[in-house]
């Protein structure tokens, strides 16, 4: 079920800093119309820490709503403390979610022991496939292979979003979890390297802007044909850069509203981009004819 392009939606809010619910569901429209596979609201890219309860609710069931029939819906839960991941789990169940996407708890830095209980807990307090979520840069702890070895046993934890970064761990799960269990990139510039190794796809920060083309870069890969899925690579892959270029999701946001599709607003402490760091994305975005240079009416 989750296999592809997944996207790790934004959450589009007002000037006045609220929920921008019509944003919401131009986005979403706008990833199914383009062939994406699955859709994650909530997750860390949708500035999930700074949602209230009520808000988190409804970005997945709009998101639910719009994709009910025609593609998954991956809803984020996750945290530091266990019983509220549970309580926010089967609240997302109950709304429809078709699975669950949990970043590793933050700061509080479990052990391997401790991250195997917490996600133990969570799959039998909820029947929905869980994905787990290990991005070590983010959260200061990594899980494992031998402990992925070891959640992958419970039936409902399906898969795993690996975006340590290191190529290498990603090889050792897949050569040690069950044929079936799902790995997929959480950096859209190791998907394709990753897929050679076996993984299953990608959920994409790109895709955001480019839902149609991060879609086919995966459907090639996982066709094998690389030398298709290599170019659009390398093309797109100074966008999968400069997405980077500070703390997600400032520099999508900041990308998806020159090109029209949102308001450049994000919720504190993320604050916008430093000035030379915008101009840098609105070159990298002329130069894919992602937006319209105006640069040339106001030479004469």
């Amino acid at each position: 079920m989750f296999t592809g392009t997944g996207t790790a939606l934004v959450t589009p809010f007002r000037t006045d800093g609220s929920l921008d619910e019509a944003a919401l569901r131009r986005l979403v429209r706008r990833q199914i119309d383009a062939g994406v596979d699955f859709l994650v609201p909530c997750g860390t890219t949708g500035e999930s820490p700074t949602l209230t309860h009520e808000e988190h609710l409804r970005v997945v069931q709009i998101t639910i709503e719009l994709a009910k029939g025609k593609v998954p819906v991956l809803a984020g839960a996750g945290g530091y403390n266990t019983a509220e991941v549970i309580a926010l789990a089967r609240e997302l169940a109950a709304l429809g979610a078709d699975g669950i996407l949990s970043v590793t708890p933050y700061y509080n830095k479990p052990t391997q022991e401790g991250l195997f209980q917490h996600y133990r807990a969570i799959a039998q307090a909820v029947s929905l496939p869980i994905v787990l979520y290990s991005v070590q840069g983010r959260t200061g702890v990594n899980i494992e292979p031998a402990t992925v070895k070891r959640l992958a046993q419970i039936e409902n934890i399906i898969g795993i979003k690996e975006a340590s970064g290191n190529l290498s761990q990603m090889a050792a799960i897949l050569n040690t979890v069950p044929e079936d269990f799902i790995v997929v990139s959480g950096d859209d510039a190791i998907t394709l390297p990753l897929t050679a190794l076996g993984g299953r796809g990608v959920i994409s920060v790109a895709s955001n802007e480019i839902p149609a083309e991060m879609s086919q870069l995966t459907r090639l890969a996982l066709r094998g044909d690389y030398a298709g899925a290599r170019a659009i690579h390398r093309r797109y892959h100074p966008l999968m850069e400069i997405n980077f270029v500070e703390s997600n999701p400032i520099p999508v946001k900041a990308a998806m509203a020159e090109m029209g599709l949102l308001e450049p607003v994000w919720r504190l402490p993320l604050v916008p981009p430093k000035a030379e760091n915008q101009a840098r994305i609105g070159a990298v975005l002329e130069s894919l004819g992602l937006v319209k240079r105006v640069h040339a009416a106001c030479a004469n």
